[in-house]
């Protein structure tokens, strides 16, 4: 699967490698994100409620799968960013727009008592949306405060923790699905689940060419699925993004 991710501004998240306000402007966000969709490699896209019910309105979601995304109260840079409540979709609301799957985002900091409740809330949407035959896609990361800021551990071994412990979340794994990360030793953390998983982007790189090198070794893997692509697909750092989908594509399709 090639899936453009649209979910960061509802976290408050608007920048974008150097540009610190890439995603602010609404049209342009939606003008890119339609451009992205016409392209038949693009098997769907991943957002909240006010961007997939414009690009609906737009009538740029013919034929692609829909992903939406559940959690956005951990807003960026803010004193209860552990503390991620469900102010977006739910499964109810999912089912009715026609969503195939509902993203959650979990990270977890064992320094933060927050935590246990953000593990209580995935473990109750994975079920419920495992209920209605709906895929529950979740981003898992150990994460931990440095200078007040939540980080994400990058690692092989912070990873391998990460996945091991969301694959068992909820009462069956049945529709769980995973959204991960390239790190180094990446091979070590696909190989700790048996679910299927999908790349993610991240954060936008000056060095293109060896993000999608990184990309692409990560296929090797048999758990690697796709892309799940945003600020990398949407704002690359040269702001070529047909390029950007062409090496994407070139990817997922082997």
């Amino acid at each position: 699967l090639l899936i453009v991710a649209a979910d960061h501004p509802a976290r408050g998240a608007l920048g974008a490698g150097a540009r610190g306000a890439a995603m602010a402007d609404r049209a342009e966000l939606l003008r890119r994100l339609a451009a992205v969709l016409a392209d038949p490699r693009v098997d769907g896209v991943l957002g909240t409620p006010d961007v997939l019910e414009d690009l609906l309105l737009m009538g740029a979601l013919d034929g692609k799968l829909l992903v939406g995304s559940m959690n956005r109260g951990g807003l960026q840079g803010a004193a209860f960013e552990i503390d991620d409540r469900y102010t977006s979709f739910t499964p109810a609301s999912l089912d009715t727009l026609g969503c195939e799957a509902g993203k959650l985002l979990l990270r977890i900091d064992y320094d933060d008592p927050a935590t246990a409740g953000a593990l209580e809330n995935a473990a109750a949407a994975i079920g419920a949306l495992a209920e209605r035959g709906m895929i529950a896609m979740v981003e898992p990361f150990l994460s931990r405060r440095v200078d007040g800021r939540v980080v994400n551990e990058l690692t092989a071994e912070a990873m391998v923790k990460a996945i091991s412990i969301s694959a068992g979340l909820g009462a069956t794994s049945s529709h769980t699905w995973l959204k991960v990360p390239w790190v180094d030793g990446v091979e070590r953390a696909l190989a700790a689940t048996t679910l299927p998983c999908l790349l993610l982007g991240g954060e936008v790189s000056a060095d293109a060419e060896q993000t999608y090198a990184r990309w692409a070794a990560a296929f090797a893997q048999p758990a690697t699925r796709g892309l799940v692509l945003g600020r990398s697909l949407l704002f690359p750092a040269d702001d070529d993004v047909p390029a950007a989908l062409d090496a994407a594509a070139k990817i997922v399709a082997g």
